[in-house]
């Protein structure tokens, strides 16, 4: 199994009233260093495998600070940038929801392809693809982070969950909050949802176990019925 840490970015000056896309020089703010600081803090007792981020400034000053005092330099890969909303780049989110896109961008996502842009669609399959990738190359039992995108984490959770693309509004990923999915051979686990606070350590599983029949216990709780055994 291959567990996958998704950090969104610390706040900026843009974050909430204007869709910042790829807009160059977005970079986190007095709050959003603070939160990406602490955000560093909680991570620093659970070993990482790699650290990847989104090629725009707000992410990788995040991942830079997740990466502070550890063995690993932070590795950029495109397909985990924020998506290209093309014409709706830079402007105000008060002004873009008087547009008749903006219902179907709320209602109907897998629908939508940005003007000048692209489509949500096609945002999932990259980074869908992406992390098939980095969990190929990492190997079956890394644990390892990607800073990224809050779209860019909704469409990976939908993914996951197995729920259609047109359902991905009702996911939140605050501004560096972690949500942390576990691929299996079998089936994605999502183990954490924008979650803010709170011990890290377990999300490494223990060295060496086992199922009855010898093999790797993949999920840890992975019951047909009745929601798992849990914890006792």
């Amino acid at each position: 199994m291959t567990t996958l840490l998704l950090a969104r970015h610390g706040l900026t000056p843009l974050t909430g009233p204007v869709l910042a896309g790829w807009t160059p020089g977005v970079h986190l703010n007095e709050a959003g260093r603070a939160q990406a600081k602490a955000l560093a803090a909680r991570l620093a007792p659970l070993r990482l495998d790699a650290i990847i981020s989104s090629p725009l400034e707000r992410c990788r000053e995040t991942a830079a600070a997740i990466a502070e005092g550890r063995d690993a330099e932070p590795l950029t890969d495109d397909r985990f940038g924020e998506c290209r909303y093309g014409d709706w780049t830079g402007r105000r989110l008060a002004d873009l929801a008087k547009d008749p896109l903006w219902p179907v961008v709320q209602n109907h996502p897998s629908a939508v392809t940005f003007p000048g842009g692209e489509s949500l669609s096609s945002v999932q399959h990259r980074a869908v693809t992406a992390v098939r990738e980095w969990n190929d190359r990492l190997g079956p039992r890394a644990v390892y982070l990607v800073c990224t995108h809050g779209d860019l984490i909704k469409a990976l959770v939908a993914d996951a969950m197995g729920i259609h693309l047109d359902h991905f509004q009702r996911i939140a990923a605050d501004p560096a909050s972690l949500t942390v999915i576990r691929y299996t051979p079998m089936r994605p686990f999502v183990l954490r949802l924008n979650d803010m606070g709170g011990d890290v350590t377990g999300l490494r599983p223990a060295e060496g176990s086992e199922d009855a029949d010898g093999g790797e216990n993949l999920t840890g709780s992975d019951a047909a019925v009745g929601g798992g055994s849990g914890t006792t």
